[in-house]
């Protein structure tokens, strides 16, 4: 647990610019407090101890406004930013070195036991209000919109957004990344679909308004030396 500790300590200093000093990061970063809670909670919740986790994960919510079931796996060198309205469910697996900012829900559907959570690969970035449920899988190297609601499996070294999330591939290859083993924090720089399709079509409307004017002229013309 200390050394997946030190790991997320590592991570806020390697992804945040405003981590100045780690005795800042251990008293100022709410993300880091709750999921110290959590990786206790967890190994208490492992050991199947009652009740005791549950009453750890409730004082963090009200601690810090993250809710992290204590069944949830997580692996190292997590990175909560900001970390207000975060919440992730019972069933939920999250890989190493992943990021994800404010709002993000990791929820499951329906009231079925067992695998109800999403399953997050490695070195993945979930944006800002961005919701993932049921058991999907999102592969390593993927990008999840801001805003985004999630509900298929995202292959990995891809990008979804919108509502519901679509992957969106740049010209038909993996979207790249800066570092193959750092994550891309540039989640306000994807795709947008619906705005390339109302451009296009903007643009298709433009040539057909000219074709009506040139085929216009040609009928005055006519008329003219007729």
């Amino acid at each position: 647990m200390f050394r997946e500790l030190r790991r997320d300590i590592q991570a806020i200093r390697e992804r945040d610019p405003a981590a100045r000093n780690l005795l800042e990061i251990l008293l100022c970063y709410a993300g880091l407090h709750a999921l110290i809670a959590h990786r206790i909670a967890h190994q208490l919740w492992r050991w199947r101890v009652p009740l005791l986790p549950r009453l750890i994960s409730h004082l963090t919510r009200f601690l810090t406004n993250i809710e992290i079931h204590p069944g949830a796996r997580i692996g190292a060198g997590f990175f909560i930013d900001h970390g207000a309205g975060v919440v992730i469910g019972e069933t939920t697996e999250i890989g190493e070195n992943v990021t994800i900012y404010q709002g993000v829900t990791l929820g499951g559907t329906g009231k079925e036991r067992g695998k109800r959570h999403p399953t997050i690969g490695h070195h993945v970035v979930i944006g800002a209000g961005a919701i993932i449920l049921g058991p999907v899988l999102i592969g390593d190297h993927a990008k999840i919109g801001a805003g985004a609601v999630v509900l298929k499996p995202v292959p990995p070294h891809s990008t979804a957004v919108g509502v519901p999330a679509r992957v969106v591939m740049q010209a038909g290859q993996r979207v790249p990344l800066r570092e193959e083993d750092e994550p891309d924090l540039d989640h306000n720089k994807l795709p947008d679909p619906e705005e390339d399709l109302l451009q296009a079509l903007e643009q298709r409307i433009r040539q057909l308004e000219e074709r009506v004017k040139e085929l216009e002229a040609g009928r005055v013309n006519g008329a003219l030396r007729a």
